[in-house]
């Protein structure tokens, strides 16, 4: 299932999907509410601009194809919500991992660390994220409360990450106490 959201884009915003990884959602048995939920924090608490989202089974192939594609779109943040569990089934980080260019390790360590002060069954949590060209990759768990407290983590980290993934590699105003040692090359400044 595609929905292409028609509103126009924003060039300064963050240019977002959301891919739902669940086979009875795509099946047309369960209805989406995890997936809408990440849309809607990330368009009304990071001002992103949801470019498309999607509705996938459980299938490994199917997912990296996705994947491949919105990275290849000028997106600049794919979220995927669902299949990071140990179910056999359970495959998205595999296939995420399948397109990555590099992994972004500390996203998902945050995620399960918060997650695990609320539930330790937050340590079963397979969820990875990552870099595939100028797109930042994560995964979200797919039960509606997990996913939206997974992100909220994250969400003040996301706007440098695609700031810089963006080109844009300039060190904030709080870095300014910063200094180069006595000696150090120009090279080395920033």
């Amino acid at each position: 299932m595609v929905d292409r959201v028609s509103s126009p884009i924003f060039s300064n915003a963050i240019q977002a999907a959301v891919v739902t990884i669940s086979d009875r959602c795509a099946a047309g048995s369960m209805r989406d509410t995890a997936g809408p939920a990440v849309a809607s924090i990330l368009t009304l608490e990071l001002g992103a601009q949801i470019a498309a989202t999607r509705v996938l089974p459980d299938e490994a192939e199917e997912i990296a194809a996705e994947l491949t594609d919105l990275c290849g779109e000028t997106i600049d943040l794919v979220i995927t919500v669902g299949g990071t569990g140990l179910s056999s089934r359970d495959v998205t980080p595999e296939a995420t991992r399948s397109v990555l260019d590099r992994e972004v390790p500390g996203l998902a360590e945050a995620m399960r660390a918060a997650s695990a002060r609320v539930t330790a069954h937050a340590l079963l949590s397979r969820a990875v994220a990552g870099i595939r060209g100028q797109s930042l990759i994560v995964n979200l768990p797919g039960s509606l409360k997990a996913a939206c407290e997974n992100l909220r983590t994250i969400l003040p980290a996301l706007p440098h990450a695609v700031k810089m993934l963006r080109g844009d590699t300039e060190h904030s105003d709080q870095d300014a106490e910063r200094s180069i040692l006595p000696g150090a090359s120009s090279a080395a400044k920033g």
